[in-house]
């Protein structure tokens, strides 16, 4: 039986705009509701596009999603807290979109849930995992040193040298995807702040 997107995604109401500008309270306050529905929804989703990764080598000795697992396992068991447990996790979570920028896509996908810290170690692993590899593909394996000044230079370096470069070993104990599920739900279920987000979950129903 074919079910109408309304009906699939709960949609009782729509706003009565075209375009922007023809916009008005009642209608902002309706999206403002679906907004609220719609975000609680965020964990399951990042979940669901994480598995995407399993089976997933592109050379490695383990899959995309093994190779999470194993990352976020090692920051748990080094006492890690949730949030820093769950960028571990998610760090490589582009891999299926941003061949080319995947740190850029986890990064942006985080952002509103951690510190600036833990955003800018996902966002620049990239660069700072290239010192264990850059050099066997004929590149400067000390890209990363541009960035030698920054606050967080000596955390990302630790992110890729504890966790990230050491977690390929298809014989590591790691922790199943539902172990950190709930880290995600909580981590993910609040952003630490934004005017837009304020302003639109006042609007959501409880």
């Amino acid at each position: 039986m074919d079910v109408d997107n309304d009906t699939l995604h709960g949609v009782a109401e729509r706003a009565k705009f075209t375009a922007m500008t023809e916009g008005t309270q009642e209608d902002w306050q309706l999206i403002a509701r679906e907004f609220g529905q719609h975000a609680r929804h965020t964990p399951e989703r990042v979940l669901a596009h994480l598995r995407l990764l399993e089976g997933d080598h592109g050379g490695f000795p383990v899959c995309r999603l093994e190779h999470s697992l194993q990352t976020a396992t090692r920051a748990h068991r080094d006492g890690r807290d949730e949030a820093y447990v769950v960028m571990a996790l998610l760090h490589d979570i582009g891999d299926t979109l941003g061949a080319y920028n995947h740190p850029d896509i986890a990064a942006a996908i985080i952002k509103p849930f951690v510190s600036e810290e833990l955003h800018w170690i996902c966002q620049n692993h990239g660069m700072f995992q290239g010192y264990y590899y850059f050099h066997y593909l004929g590149m400067d394996r000390d890209q990363r040193e541009q960035f030698r000044d920054h606050p967080h230079f000596d955390a990302c370096a630790e992110f890729c040298e504890k966790y990230d470069q050491a977690s390929f070993d298809p014989d590591y104990d790691s922790l199943p995807l539902e172990f950190f599920e709930p880290m995600v739900e909580r981590v993910m279920t609040k952003p630490l702040a934004g005017p837009v987000k304020d302003a639109l979950e006042e609007h959501a129903p409880a």
